[in-house]
């Protein structure tokens, strides 16, 4: 079992989960996404011709918490309104609803990346296409491609390169498969990666996720389909 500060946070940590991800993104309808009682990853399509979704710790709901005991039997609800998608708790909870760790009080309208918070467990709400412009929106924490050098675009592309070929269903590359697509010593990829760890923000996962977060930021940001020898 996780520890609980872990299981807040929504991010893949498999390449299987990575791939369920990416699938929900290119289907471009918004979605959230949560981590069960088990840490498993949940994927809602907020789909179709429904314009509510209930949230709550009873069974009855769309969406049910029942494992988390902070959670109410009935705490919010799902609204789409002209197209936005909004978070209501009209007194509904007990402990309240929070997006972005602030307080909603009445309805707010949720943007690509915010977290809704209910009790200890966090729906992390993606809307990978604008409905106005078609056009995918870019993770907020995810650099422009020209930002990086042309050595980290490489770098990138090789990391991801065996996720691309089975669809999302493997680990990442290794620092020594990069090292040899690149042709650079294992100790040039290694430092590179650190930069681009920072650069990408997921410095701060435990060890053992920080690649695999690395790999699911790139290909988000189209960094990870080109081939290894490309500039």
């Amino acid at each position: 079992m996780a520890e609980p500060s872990d299981r807040l946070s929504p991010h893949p940590r498999t390449a299987r989960e990575l791939a369920e991800r990416l699938a929900a993104e290119r289907a471009g309808v918004p979605f959230l996404l949560y981590r069960d009682e088990e840490d498993r990853q949940q994927i809602v399509a907020l789909a179709g011709n429904r314009d509510r979704f209930t949230v709550g710790r009873d069974r009855a709901n769309d969406i049910t918490l029942w494992w988390d005991p902070e959670v109410s039997r009935a705490h919010a609800e799902l609204e789409r309104v002209a197209g936005e998608w909004a978070v209501a708790d009209d007194g509904l909870s007990r402990n309240g609803t929070f997006v972005n760790g602030r307080l909603v009080q009445g309805r707010r309208r949720l943007e690509n990346g915010d977290g809704v918070r209910l009790g200890g467990t966090v729906l992390a709400f993606s809307a990978p296409v604008s409905d106005t412009q078609g056009l995918t929106v870019p993770a907020r924490d995810t650099p422009v491609p020209d930002e990086l050098t042309p050595t980290q675009r490489r770098i990138l592309a090789a990391l991801c390169q065996p996720l691309v070929r089975a669809g999302g269903v493997t680990a990442p590359a290794s620092n020594k498969e990069i090292a040899d697509a690149v042709h650079l010593s294992v100790e040039g990829v290694k430092s590179q990666l650190r930069t681009l760890f920072e650069r990408f923000a997921v410095n701060d996962l435990p060890q053992n996720r920080k690649r695999l977060a690395l790999a699911e930021r790139a290909l988000r940001a189209g960094l990870g389909a080109r081939a290894p020898d490309q500039t």
